[in-house]
This record gives structure tokens, C-alpha cells and sequence, in this order.
């Protein structure tokens, strides 16, 4: 005599089973509802869904068998894909028995991993014959752990393709169509989820990756890409710059498999952006973590250091071992110089320079880690006043300058394009007006010039001109911009002492620069 399951227990299945549908997403399993039915003086639940391994129940022992209780028929359509994918659509009841629950609870399991399976298979098909490749052994493909839509499964065949031509001397195709092979694809379905986990990583659980109170300091500096908000095309001018970026860093987070052959072409561990302020560096470096799809863990002088003797050394090995779990990763250290500057001085402190000497040596042990997508990514005003030993482990050193005319026009616009302006604002004429301005005076322009109707709209209600209603501000014009030249100028003269030192560095040190000019002249 079998025993009843509790109701509070099949009440627990039932809604175990419907979450269980519930996180399925797009057209991988139908639930059709879930509605209460009588049967004599009891009600008794009733799932309507789809089961592809249905057909085994006939190998199954009896008790098994009465799970088919209650099917209704077949429905198929020939307009959804889908269908094509199952045999069986039916209605069924959970069982009553205790044993056979956890053996449903089992094979359900088991359904929805074939359901997921055979709708990965079906999406990665279509990519492929509409890129006119193949894989002959497509139908066994392990995708277990993702659910392929058609955009993610486009990306995971594009990689296999890179993967493929990347390692094969000689491809294989058949008909003027390339063959991917089966593990082409699974290293890339095996990427996609590697990515997506990171990307879905919740910042309170960064805690438990943390092994000791040194890397617990960090959880509170890691920002994941998805909470910056600050894209390149937020970044007004800076072209080149971005473009080098994109080269050094974004291409070979995006696309590693261009870079796993011979010993020269490795992805760039340290980059550095220097410039007077104002320019735009550390908005570059969210842009970049955003881009790159990579964790963003800023750092400065007092994230490293402590009021016990040792410390700092350990918060040092501690920030690379907990960078290393979070790859990739950008660890963007600001203003650099105070954190790196040159070793030696007179007032040097040797905590300081042993916090300086652990850095570097740490630094250079990510050199032999190839596969730690880690990048050191440091900003500086002064770069001339970096240690040399740094200035080495930052073989790409980046001048951000003040921006030319052309390149403050397309700053304004960014700024301005939401605001109301007067019909016809002249922003060729506002940039030729600006010249010296760094972005953040630009911004700080803007702000001020659209202080100006609020100003004189509050005069007018003090005269009693303006009834209390809801305010109309009057459109931003040409001439609020240049009355505001008066209140906020530029924050750095370009013909100053530290310009001509930065515009020296960049030839000796940075890019298109030359080193073939001794500073003693000789």
C-alpha cells in the first residue's frame, strides 16, 4: 500500500516544478498553465508541458507509468520551429507516491536538460547555414550550462571560426563551405559561459572569494563592467586614443584566440595615460573596463598603504592574487605617480618603497601568466616624475592632450545635444571660441552658461514681472556661452612650464615619440 505524500510536500513539488519552467527564457519549453482540477471530492493539480524523453516511460516499472495520466493529444505547428524539436505535448499529474516523486523530480530534471540541448542545437544550426558553414557532428555538441539564443549563438560560432582558422594549417571545406569542428564550438560554448558567470557575478558574493581580511580591502573598489554606464561613445574626440585602446586591450579580451600563437603577439599588460588634467584619462579608463567587458578595480596611494609596519607589502600580494580570480580585469591605479613615483628621494619612507618594490615584482610576475587576462592601466599629470622601473613594465604610454577645435566640437555636442538650445547655435563658432579648454572646462562651461536663464528668470520674478507659475526657461544662445568665459577660463595654460615638460616626455617616452635625443644633449 503506497503512502500519501503530504500536502504541504506536493505543494513544495508543484511550485518546485513550475520555478524550475519559470527560468527558461524564450521559446525552449512551454508551460501551458497550471489549473486545479476535480477529481471526486479532492482537487488535485494539472501541469500541461512539454516532455521530449516521454517516449521511454514505456520501459519504466508500472508506478512510473501512470505519470501519463490525463494526456490530452499532440499539438504541432508547422510555423515554430520548436515543435519540430519534440514528440510528445501532454497534460500530467504529479504523482502521489513518495518514491516515485523523487524519480519524476529526476526525469524532469533530465527533460529540461534535453529541451535546453536540443534548442542550442537548433539555434547554432541556423547561424551556420546562414554564414554557409558546417559541422558535421553538430548533433553532439556538448551545450550543457547555456541557453543559446540566435545573437549568443552567432558569437559562439564566430569564435569557433577564429578558434578554427587560428589553429588549423589546412581547414577543412566541403563545397566551397568551411567544417568547424565539434570542439571549436564547445571551447566556444565553454567561453560564453565562462563570460556570462562573470558578468552575472553579484558584488556581495565577491566576499566569499576573497581567501583573508588583505583581499577583503578590494571588494569594495571592484565595479563590474555592467555598473560603470560609461561607453566610448560617451567619450567625445580622443580618436586615436580610443582606437589604440581598442587595439591593445578590447581585441584581445574580445578575441584571445588571436593571440595563443607564437611568443610576440601577447596582450598588453601595461598602459599608461598621461596628459594635463582635465583630458578625459579616467573617463577612458571606465569606457575601456565597459568595453572590454572586464572588471574595473581602481586603486590610489592609500588603498595600498597602512599604519602597521608590513602591511602595505601584504595589501600588495593580496590586490594581484584577488585580481587574479576576478579576470579580466583592469586595475586602474590614478594618479600613478604618487603610488610608483621614482625611489630614492630624501624623504622616501621604507614602507613606502617596499610597498613599491612588492608592486613591481608582483607586476612582473603576471608576465608569466599568459592566460590571467590582467591589465595595469595608469593615469598621471607628471609622468616625468615615474620611476624608471615603471616606466619600463608600461611599454605603451598614451599622450592625452587638450583637445584642437575640431575635437571640442564634437565634445560640445555631446554635452549639449540634450539641452534646448536656440534654433541654429553656432557650435563651430563656440569651439573656435574655446581654445585651450580641456574637456572638464568645457563641461564646467556648459553648466555655468546654463545658469544664466535661471538667473535672470529669478530676476524677473523678484520685480514681480512673472507670475508664479510653472518656469519657462528661455533657450541656451551663443552669448551665454562667451558671458560664461568670464567665470570659468581654462585650467591650464598650454604654453605653462609643466605643458612644455609633458609635450618633452611624449617624444622621448610616448607614442610616435623618439628616444634618439639625449636629455644632455649629446
Amino acid at each position: 500500500m503506497s503512502r500519501a505524500v503530504p500536502k504541504s510536500k506536493r505543494n513544495e513539488f508543484v511550485d518546485k516544478v513550475q520555478e524550475m519552467f519559470d527560468k527558461l527564457s524564450g521559446p525552449v519549453v512551454m508551460i501551458c498553465g497550471r489549473n486545479k482540477i476535480e477529481t471526486g471530492s479532492k482537487e488535485r493539480e494539472k501541469f500541461t508541458m512539454i516532455l521530449p524523453n516521454f517516449g521511454r516511460l514505456a520501459k519504466l516499472p508500472l508506478p512510473l507509468k501512470r505519470l501519463t495520466e490525463g494526456l490530452t493529444g499532440r499539438k504541432t505547428s508547422e510555423d515554430n520551429d520548436i515543435y519540430k524539436l519534440f514528440t510528445n505535448v501532454m497534460s500530467l499529474l504529479p504523482p502521489k507516491e513518495e518514491d516515485n516523486l523523487v524519480v519524476f523530480n529526476k526525469q524532469l530534471g533530465e527533460d529540461r536538460r534535453i529541451v535546453i540541448s536540443r534548442s542550442n542545437l537548433n539555434e547554432l544550426l541556423k547561424v551556420l547555414e546562414e554564414n554557409e558553414l558546417l559541422c558535421t557532428d553538430l548533433y553532439q555538441v556538448n551545450t550543457d550550462g547555456v541557453i543559446l539564443t540566435k545573437q549568443r549563438a552567432e558569437k559562439v560560432i564566430g569564435w569557433a571560426r577564429n578558434h578554427y582558422l587560428s589553429t588549423c594549417p589546412s581547414p577543412s571545406v566541403k563545397e566551397g563551405r568551411l567544417i568547424l569542428p565539434r570542439e571549436s564550438i564547445e571551447i566556444s560554448v565553454k567561453r560564453l559561459q565562462a563570460q556570462e558567470d562573470i558578468s552575472r557575478k553579484p558584488s556581495h558574493n565577491l566576499k566569499n572569494i576573497a581567501k583573508d581580511e588583505y583581499e577583503t580591502n578590494f571588494v569594495s573598489a571592484v565595479v563590474a563592467p555592467g555598473e560603470i554606464g560609461v561607453k566610448f561613445d560617451d567619450v567625445g574626440a580622443l580618436e586615436h586614443v580610443k582606437k589604440t585602446l581598442n587595439e591593445l586591450v578590447i581585441l584581445p579580451m574580445r578575441r584571445p584566440e588571436l593571440f595563443t600563437r607564437g611568443n610576440l603577439l601577447r596582450p598588453c599588460k601595461g598602459i599608461l595615460l598621461f596628459g594635463p588634467p582635465g583630458t578625459g584619462k579616467t573617463l577612458l579608463a571606465k569606457a575601456l573596463a565597459t568595453e572590454a567587458g572586464a572588471n574595473f578595480i581602481s586603486i590610489t596611494g592609500s588603498t595600498l598603504t597602512s599604519k602597521w609596519f608590513g602591511d602595505a607589502e601584504k595589501l600588495t600580494k593580496a590586490l594581484f592574487s584577488f585580481a587574479s580570480k576576478l579576470a579580466p580585469v583592469i586595475i586602474f591605479v590614478d594618479e600613478v605617480d604618487s603610488l610608483l613615483g621614482a625611489r630614492g628621494g630624501a624623504f622616501e619612507h621604507e614602507a613606502t618603497r617596499r610597498m613599491r618594490n612588492e608592486f613591481m615584482a608582483a607586476w612582473d610576475g603576471l608576465r608569466s601568466k599568459d592566460s590571467q587576462r590582467i591589465l595595469i592601466l595608469g593615469a598621471t599629470n607628471r609622468p616625468f616624475d615615474l620611476d624608471d622601473a615603471v616606466i619600463r613594465r608600461l611599454p605603451r604610454r598614451i599622450y592625452v592632450d587638450l583637445p584642437d577645435a575640431e575635437n571640442r566640437l564634437k565634445i560640445l555636442k555631446i554635452f549639449l545635444t540634450p539641452e534646448n538650445l536656440e534654433t541654429g547655435f553656432e557650435f563651430d563658432k563656440l569651439a573656435k571660441e574655446t581654445e585651450g579648454y580641456s574637456g572638464s572646462d568645457l563641461k564646467n562651461l556648459c553648466i555655468a552658461a546654463a545658469y544664466r536663464p535661471v538667473q535672470e528668470l529669478l530676476q524677473e520674478e523678484n520685480k514681480g514681472s512673472v507670475a508664479n507659475a510653472a518656469p519657462d526657461l528661455r533657450p541656451l544662445s551663443l552669448d551665454d556661452f562667451i558671458q560664461s568665459k568670464a567665470k570659468v577660463s581654462p585650467s591650464v595654460a598650454y604654453d605653462a612650464t609643466t605643458m612644455n615638460e609633458l609635450r618633452k616626455w611624449n617624444e622621448q617616452y610616448g607614442e610616435g615619440g623618439t628616444r634618439t635625443k639625449s636629455p644632455f644633449g649629446f
